[in-house]
């Protein structure tokens, strides 16, 4: 499973994730106009020729400022992460942002895209077109990361911080449509990520509100990880990364004891055409749970 942190901005920050587990490190521009930062191109760059991976969110649509931070930058992913709705949940102007990530990824074929898809809290905009969205962005996306919509979003324009889980039931659904990895973001925090990934058995855990520190109020310092926090979501996604192994294994075994039994069962002289679609059955299915299995390891 993929463990993703966001709001890392110094070498120093990335260094200490790493340590702790973390497979991408997620970085932030908040600026058009002050996007070119030393320090952070130095934190991007830490994980080149590694197995960690480096993303980037630009806060800003100004497609000539992205192609210069990409060249800048030089990350393994861009993040996209526009609210591609309404304050009233509505599409608005799907078909642009879909045009500009086309052009980036024309652009820059060599770069991963992550877009993230918005996806309400549990009871809020039961008709929110997520999956929609999704389809549309598919084919032009390497990983989908679901985040949680408000019609008062923190920053305006874009998903995000905002500490709230989305509606998981969607979130699986996304899961079931999507031909690539999603990662699960939205409130994710070292307390709720094992019941959430155990519940929506997503490809990988994002957190970035809720791993930093709070100040004396209790409220979340942005660009200021707790690290003692990170240590315990890795951790905690780890436990659920091993047991959803376990229970695949499990399983597999299972399919293949029946299979054998179903051989053994077959009679010397005319086998019937439903013990033949039955074994078949049972091959696609340890078939399928292999390559899943196989793809887990991959990610």
């Amino acid at each position: 499973m993929i463990v993703q942190i966001y709001e890392i901005q110094t070498p120093q920050e990335a260094e200490k994730c790493i340590e702790l587990g973390v497979d991408h490190l997620g970085s932030v521009i908040l600026s058009r106009d002050e996007w070119r930062l030393p320090l952070l191109r130095e934190t991007i760059r830490l994980t080149e020729g590694s197995k960690y991976k480096s993303s980037m969110i630009p806060l800003f649509r100004d497609l000539e400022i992205v192609f210069r931070v990409l060249d800048y930058y030089r990350p393994d992913y861009i993040h996209f992460c526009d609210a591609l709705t309404d304050i009233n949940g509505e599409i608005s102007e799907l078909e642009k942002f879909v045009e500009f990530q086309e052009t980036v990824k024309r652009k820059f074929p060599e770069i991963g895209i992550i877009r993230t898809i918005p996806i309400p809290r549990k009871g809020v905009a039961p008709n929110f077109p997520s999956l929609q969205m999704a389809e549309a962005f598919e084919p032009l996306s390497d990983i989908f990361l679901t985040d949680t919509w408000r019609e008062d979003a923190p920053v305006e324009g874009f998903i995000g911080i905002t500490g709230e889980t989305v509606e998981w039931k969607t979130a699986q659904d996304l899961i079931f449509q999507s031909a690539i990895p999603v990662i699960l973001a939205g409130g994710l925090s070292p307390l709720n990520v094992h019941d959430a990934l155990m519940a929506v058995r997503a490809a990988g855990a994002d957190s970035c509100t809720l791993t930093n520190r709070v100040d004396p109020l209790g409220a979340p310092i942005r660009f200021e990880k707790d690290f003692m926090k990170v240590g315990d979501f890795v951790k905690a996604v780890r436990e659920v990364e091993d047991l959803l192994r376990e229970e695949k294994s499990a399983r597999l075994t299972s399919l293949k004891e029946a299979l054998l039994d179903r051989e053994k069962a077959l009679p010397a002289h005319s086998v019937r055409p439903h013990q033949l679609l039955a074994i078949e059955a049972l091959e696609d299915e340890i078939e399928a749970l292999e390559k899943e299995i196989s793809d887990d390891t991959m990610v």
